[in-house]
């Protein structure tokens, strides 16, 4: 469904941002960028929607070179999820989930409709919040409105930077499930760019780790945590391996 081949950016003729990165995603599964700052991981996402334009190699969505298109159809075309939701504070819910469908001349009656449709799969019922404005609800409850504008044409792919590092723990991991249960009853094919190595030990059907601009490592969870490539990857991941033996041993001091 996603293809990268042999994609690189650079700002300035010289030093790369992104370095001859290959891969691919297959339909209907979740493939997480993982990397520290400057990794390169949120310019190669923003490659596959053209939101950042690849200094060379082929982009490809669905068999269909990025490059060749319009760049404005694609990204109408393919959900994009932003940290912190990204809503128009002067529009209501309604309205921040209708943007795009206005934009395709959808009928006011098909728009209406399929906001609340949107609306009950995130959990907000349309009677309760779609006159709403953004600064009437809570962080978890502007991200799911997020993810409701984002799924409003009916995507096939969905790009996500760090959907849920503005929010409190609990509704992190409440997001989290709900996200994962929504993909996997559209069929959706997604990237996800995160900084949380447990989140994306526990979201993925696929990591690729990134440093310093290029393409270290892809795999399942399972392949990352028990055989990386090298010692940057098993640092990386070993992480939260660490956290959970550190909670294990809390936990049975307390007994």
């Amino acid at each position: 469904m996603i293809v990268l081949d042999h994609v690189s950016k650079s700002y300035d003729g010289g030093k790369f941002a992104v370095q001859d990165v290959s891969l691919e995603v297959p339909k209907g599964q979740l493939l997480v960028l993982l990397g520290g700052s400057g990794s390169g991981k949120t310019t190669t996402l923003k490659m596959i929607n053209r939101l950042i334009e690849p200094t060379s190699g082929k982009v490809l969505v669905n068999g269909k070179n990025v490059l060749e298109g319009d760049p404005v159809q694609l990204r109408r075309s393919i959900g994009y999820v932003l940290q912190g939701s990204g809503l128009f504070p002067h529009m209501t819910v309604a309205e921040n989930i209708a943007v795009v469908p206005r934009l395709l001349h959808w009928s006011a009656e098909k728009i209406s409709k399929r906001v609340d449709e949107l609306l009950d799969l995130v959990h907000l019922p349309a009677a309760q919040y779609r006159d709403r404005l953004p600064r009437q609800l809570s962080g978890g409850q502007q991200q799911r409105v997020g993810f409701a504008r984002a799924l409003a044409v009916g995507p096939s792919v969905m790009l996500l930077d760090e959907p849920f590092g503005a929010l409190d723990p609990v509704t992190r991991d409440e997001l989290r499930i709900e996200f994962q249960n929504i993909r996997k009853q559209l069929g959706l094919t997604a990237v996800m760019v995160t900084h949380d190595m447990t989140e994306a030990l526990l979201t993925a059907d696929l990591i690729a780790v990134m440093n310093h601009g290029k393409l270290l490592q892809v795999g399942s969870p399972h392949q990352l945590l028990t055989n990386p490539v090298d010692d940057f990857v098993g640092a990386l991941l070993s992480s939260p391996k660490k956290q959970a033996e550190q909670l294990e041993a809390l936990v049975g001091a307390s007994v």
